[in-house]
């Protein structure tokens, strides 16, 4: 009986593979950190074969004890826009992976906004021009590697975010391939047609040669060969990048369906349907999805929008001003208090991200007096936490023009019931968390079922597995916060 699901999940600090059932129950899990490398200030690279490690040593684990005859499929998700290049001769990387933290090419991104280029990529992308993406990497890997770029207008070098890599590695080298969602955040992909743009790689001085091939999120794209601990055969028929995975994890298929990512920033991404609306608010526009299976088929959009600082929020009380000895004693102090007693944070340690966009503005605490105490301030990081949220959310909502349903939440830092309680009161509609908090994982695993046809689990086990958080604030309260909010990162 074949009816186990393989995720691999590749994140930027480690690999989490998970072994699930047919009602999405984890029955194996491995997790392998890997290094990071620095090599200048504002770069960030990882050795493509550290994570290929991480990915098999994290098999290996999650697959101990278990007959892998029962493995039906293979779904993956992935930190987005990292960018690798290797030999289609042997699959060697010829540099280390640029990740996606890296703001090497930001020089080459302020000269094609000077140049007035960005308005015509985002109206093709739905992005913005920034080092974030994937573009820029692979041209200062093809302009910094002596004789690569050649080699590349060639046919002779691959390039991929990482999904493509652990696919071409996974399949011994016989399919080069992304899926649409990961297309979609290199920069070179029209957001309508799903397909690479021959006008965007010309602009960013990329060859069509490097390319994979843009595939669905669900539907088979090859079958694993030569992977230590796996058979040869298993289907690889889900792929999503890191935060769209998660966005079908937490099922939502339905336009106005969002799901808010809580890690060290948050990540926020709202289902706007199957056609494409840009924002003119800050805010991303990307593929939510393409489903070609025996039980769905099409495409679906979402807005996205991140507040650099979360989780790392907490992190910074507990390691910079030393108001709490571990993160998780912040929901008790918190409570301890009815009110952030007026303190208002602005938790700009990086900038602000989307909707505002100002990489200059610096983290602000507001409204101290003398009878503040440290719990008022652990009341105010959670409360900044969610306002920041509010701003995305008013933001997609405007740009998509509807309301979303409700928010359903992961990650870490969504396992703070307080947390989720002053979400559900700032954001006034439902927060919904699932017991189980791997998303993201989930969504890779649920792609590559329905990528085989295997029967959907059924929802009503799953939605009793769901804790929902109803808004209680009084709205002369959450007015008063709001208003607080919006001077306060006036200022910051």
């Amino acid at each position: 009986m074949q009816d186990l699901v393989v995720a691999i999940d590749q994140g930027t600090t480690g690999t989490t593979v998970l072994l699930v059932d047919a009602a999405r129950t984890v029955r194996g899990r491995g997790y392998r950190e890997f290094e990071q490398i620095y090599p200048r200030p504002g770069e960030v690279e990882h050795d493509p074969e550290a994570i290929w490690g991480s990915v098999t040593g994290a098999l290996a684990d999650a697959l101990g004890g278990v007959d892998v005859r029962r493995i039906a499929a293979l779904g993956i998700t992935n930190q987005r826009e990292t960018t690798l290049l290797w030999d289609r001769d042997g699959g060697r990387p010829v540099a280390n992976a640029i990740v996606w933290q890296d703001r090497r090419t930001a020089p080459f991104c302020a000269t094609l906004k000077a140049a007035g280029q960005e308005p015509a990529v985002r109206e093709r992308t739905g992005l913005v021009l920034d080092p974030y993406f994937s573009a820029t990497k692979i041209r200062w890997l093809l302009d910094d590697v002596t004789g690569l770029r050649a080699r590349a207008e060639a046919g002779k070098i691959a390039f991929g975010t990482v999904d493509s890599f652990l696919i071409w590695r996974l399949t011994g080298g016989r399919v080069h391939a992304t899926d649409v969602t990961n297309a979609s955040r290199t920069l070179l992909c029209d957001l309508r047609t799903r397909r690479f743009s021959d006008e965007l790689c010309t602009l960013f001085g990329v060859p069509q040669a490097l390319l994979p091939e843009i595939r669905p999120s669900a539907g088979r794209i090859g079958e694993t060969r030569g992977v230590p601990g796996l058979p040869d055969g298993i289907p690889i028929a889900g792929v999503a990048g890191d935060q769209q995975a998660a966005l079908f994890g937490q099922d939502c298929t339905e336009p106005g369906d969002a799901k808010c990512t809580f890690g060290t920033g948050a990540f926020l991404l709202m289902n706007i349907g199957a056609e494409p609306r840009l924002s003119t608010r800050g805010l991303l526009t990307t593929v939510a999805w393409t489903l070609d299976a025996p039980a769905a088929r099409g495409t679906a959009y979402a807005l996205e929008g991140s507040a650099f600082v979360a989780g790392a929020l907490v992190q910074w009380l507990r390691d910079g001003l030393g108001i709490i000895a571990k993160a998780a004693e912040i929901e008790a102090l918190a409570r301890s208090v009815p009110d952030s007693g007026g303190v208002t944070i602005v938790p700009a340690l990086t900038g602000l991200g989307a909707p505002h966009w100002r990489a200059e503005a610096r983290g602000l605490i507001s409204g101290i007096t003398r009878g503040t105490t440290r719990a008022h301030i652990a009341r105010a990081a959670l409360e900044a936490i969610a306002l920041q949220n509010v701003d995305l959310v008013t933001a997609m909502q405007a740009d998509a023009g509807r309301a979303i349903n409700n928010l359903r939440v992961d990650g870490g830092a969504s396992a703070n019931d307080l947390l989720m309680q002053i979400q559900a009161d700032l954001l006034g509609v439902q927060i919904f968390r699932p017991e189980m908090l791997e998303s993201t994982a989930l969504g890779a695993a649920k792609l590559a079922a329905l990528g085989i046809g295997l029967a959907p689990a059924d929802k009503g086990g799953e939605t009793a597995r769901i804790r929902i958080f109803n808004p209680t604030m009084p709205a002369e309260t959450r007015t008063e916060l709001l208003g607080r909010w919006a001077a306060a990162v006036g200022r910051a």
